[in-house]
Parts: C-alpha cells; structure tokens; sequence
C-alpha cells in the first residue's frame, strides 16, 4: 500500500469549492506514479524495455468530495497481475481516516514499439505487494452506449485535441476525457461513475461528444468522425 497527504488546493476546486472530479483522477494518476518511481518501476525504468501503462477503465464511488483546504490521504495499491493486465484500487480518506472515495481500475501493459499488449515481466510484479481488493463495486469495464430510443440524446459541440491535453507519450491523458466528459454535464453531484477506454486520440483529432440522458443516469461518449468512441463514460447522480 501506498500513501501521500495533501491539502485540496484552490485550483483543484469547482464554483462549490469541493474538489473536482478531474483533480480526483489527478490525485490518484499522481499516487500510482508516486509508488512506481518509489520502487524503482517507474517511467524512466519502463521507458528503457519499450513498455507503458495504459489505464483502460475507471470505477470511482464516491462517498462525498473533500472541500478547499482539506486535509486528505491519498493511497493506492495492486490486488492483481496477470498476463498483460495489472488491477489497482485508490481511495481518498478524510483526516479521520474515513473513506471519502474509493476507486478500481484496469490497466494494460504495452510494448511501446510494437504498440501491442504484452506480459508483465517480473521484475514489475515483483516490485509490488499485491493486497486484497477494497470492499466496493466491481461492475463490469465495458461501459455501453444506449440506443437512442426513449432517451435524451444531446450532440455537444467538437472539440480539438490540442498540445495542453496531452502526457509525456503524447497522448491525451486519461484525466483529460473525464474533464471533457465532465464539461458536457450540468449536475456534477455523482454517486459513481464509470469509464471505458476504448482508443487513443492524439494531437489535432477532433472529438464529438455526444451525451445520453436517462433519470439519474448520464452516458458520454466521445467519439471520432466516424462515430468510434475514444472513451464512453457513465455517471451516476446522487438522489
């Protein structure tokens, strides 16, 4: 297990000053790298074998957002290697040690010059301690796109991938579709969500949001021209 503190920032805040979903995502991307490099697996080290983690999947249920200043622990820990895949919880717990958030995630191994999937190598798996998996949901990582048929279906305007979205492998980063998924719904008070990595958009691609509206229930999908989905995202509202 790994741990860091921080105090939410205002930067990190929305117009309610509770911590915003992106900074979340931010917050536990940073952990998991925190505890890589930490152990000696960390981007340099996988840089030189040709290999790169992609995140293929989010699960984050929220119990309630840490407000400005707050004072909060941050953790992560792997609960499974096999083949390709490596599965990760993260949490957020208040100063009194209470679970604020907590999330599963999926991740895959890539050889980074054949651009394919390939095993976890030991010297990986062995540098962590896998631990039993947090009590939680574990739905499925295939996030669907309803039909159409009785739902509120709302085309957003296209958005341009731009230098500011991108990481280090030049390509957009994970937390990136989840604030612009964020932006194309209005009630941001969530329960849980869910999102499905499906392909890469890099610099000058053009995504089409398209949002799904059905109760309480909010499906994003952000797609290319041709109406492939780069990611769909499920968000879940409080009652």
């Amino acid at each position: 297990m790994y741990e860091y503190q921080k105090r939410i920032g205002f930067s990190e805040c929305d117009t309610t000053k509770h911590l915003t979903i992106t900074a979340l995502v931010d917050a536990f991307q940073d952990c998991s790298t925190f505890q890589s490099e930490d152990l000696g697996v960390g981007f340099d080290v996988l840089e030189r074998q040709h290999l790169v983690w992609v995140i293929n999947y989010w699960e984050i249920q929220i119990d309630s957002l840490p407000q400005l200043c707050d004072h909060v622990t941050v953790g992560t820990f792997p609960y499974s290697f096999k083949t390709c895949f490596g599965q990760r919880n993260f949490y957020m717990k208040d100063r009194e040690g209470r679970y604020l958030v907590k999330a599963n995630s999926m991740w895959t191994l890539i050889d980074s010059e054949t651009v394919k999937p390939t095993r976890t190598p030991s010297f990986i798996s062995e540098a962590y301690t896998i631990e039993p998996k947090l009590d939680m949901s574990y739905n499925s990582r295939k996030v669907l796109i309803p039909s159409d048929e009785g739902l509120a279906v709302i085309r957003k305007d296209p958005i341009r991938i731009q230098e500011h979205h991108l990481d280090s492998n030049r390509h957009v980063n994970n937390g990136q579709y989840v604030k612009i998924a964020m932006a194309q719904i209005e009630d941001h008070n969530l329960d849980r969500l869910r999102i499905d990595y499906r392909k890469q958009a890099v610099l000058g691609d053009i995504i089409y949001p398209v949002v799904y509206e059905n109760g309480s229930e909010r499906v994003v999908a952000l797609e290319d021209e041709n109406k492939e989905p780069y990611s769909v995202s499920q968000y879940i509202l409080k009652q």
